[in-house]
C-alpha cells in the first residue's frame, strides 16, 4: 500500500530520551501563543513536536519565525506539513545557538529534561532576549516564580527574577498531554523588565547566587567560604541568614559589598 503524506505524519512519536510529552490540547495551545505579547522581533520555537503550537504561530504576525528541534523526524514532519514554511523549521540543538540578534523572543512547551539548561541559557542571554512564555514542568514553574523565605526559592528564582518580571498563567493536568507525564505542568511569561545593568558585579552574582543555594543549608558565612570573603564584609549580619531568605535586591547588595572589599 502506498504511504501518504498523513499516513508519514501520523507516525511521528513522541521520544522519552528526548522528554518529549505532545500537547495535544487546542485549548490550551490557543492560550499559549495568545499570552506571547511581543511581535515586532524574530520568535523561536523549541520544541515543536507536532506543532500544535506552531500553527497558531503561523497564524499571528510574527515579524520573524523560526523553530528548531533536535528530533529529525519532527522537523520533517512540519516541513512536510507546512511546505510553504519549510526554511522555518531547523534541525537545531538551541542550548547551543548563538542567536545573533539584538533581541528575540522565546515560546515552547519545553522539553522536560532541558528545561533548566534552557532558562540558564536565557541569563547568558538576558540583554537580547524580550520575552519568554513556556510550559514546563510545575515544580520548576513554582521555583521559577517563588520568593524569598519559600522552600522552592532558589538559584533560577534569583537570576532570573533580577532581569525579568515573572507571571504563573496557569497549571496544566497530565492527561491534555500524549504520554501523560507524572506531573503537572504550567505555563509561564517572563519579560524582560527594565533593568539594564545590575549594581553589582553581574558574574560575581551569578557566583554568589550559586555558592549560596548550593550548600542551602548552611549560612552564607558558611556557604560562601569557597569565595573568600574579604575582610570587610566579615562582620555584615547578612551572612548569618541562608541563602533562602535573601530577596534579589539583597543578593546584589551582598555581591556589590564583596567586590568592593576586593578592591581595597
Amino acid at each position: 500500500m502506498k504511504i501518504t503524506t498523513s499516513d508519514k505524519l501520523a507516525s511521528v512519536k513522541p521520544k522519552k530520551h528526548l522528554g518529549q510529552h505532545f500537547l495535544k490540547d487546542e485549548n490550551i495551545a490557543q492560550k499559549i501563543v495568545g499570552s506571547l505579547t511581543v511581535r515586532d522581533c524574530p520568535i523561536i520555537e523549541v520544541g515543536p513536536g507536532t506543532g500544535v503550537l506552531t500553527k497558531y504561530l503561523l497564524g499571528t504576525r510574527i515579524a520573524d519565525f523560526v523553530a528548531f528541534d533536535v528530533d529529525a523526524e519532527s522537523i520533517q514532519y512540519l516541513k512536510e506539513k507546512y511546505p510553504e514554511h519549510s526554511d522555518q523549521f531547523e534541525l537545531k540543538d538551541f542550548l547551543r545557538f548563538d542567536v545573533d540578534r539584538k533581541e528575540y523572543g522565546v515560546i515552547g512547551n519545553f522539553p522536560y529534561n532541558i528545561s533548566s539548561q534552557l532558562f540558564f541559557k536565557f541569563w547568558d542571554d538576558r540583554n537580547k532576549v524580550k520575552e519568554v512564555v513556556c510550559m514546563i514542568q510545575k515544580e520548576v514553574a513554582d521555583r521559577i516564580c517563588a520568593s524569598e523565605g519559600s522552600k522552592t526559592y532558589g538559584i533560577l528564582s534569583v537570576l532570573l527574577q533580577a532581569f525579568f518580571d515573572i507571571d504563573y498563567l496557569f497549571t496544566v493536568p497530565p492527561h491534555v498531554f500524549m504520554p501523560p507525564p507524572k506531573v503537572d505542568s504550567a505555563v509561564i511569561k517572563l519579560k524582560r523588565n527594565q533593568v539594564e545593568k545590575l549594581e553589582c558585579d553581574e558574574a560575581l552574582f551569578k557566583r554568589v547566587v550559586k555558592a549560596g543555594f548550593g550548600k542551602r543549608r548552611k549560612t552564607l558565612r558558611n556557604a560562601l567560604k569557597d569565595i573568600n570573603l574579604p575582610d570587610t564584609v566579615s562582620d555584615l549580619e547578612i551572612l548569618n541568614f541562608r541563602a533562602e531568605q535573601l530577596a534579589v535586591a539583597q543578593f546584589i547588595s551582598l555581591t556589590s559589598k564583596i567586590a568592593s572589599g576586593w578592591k581595597q
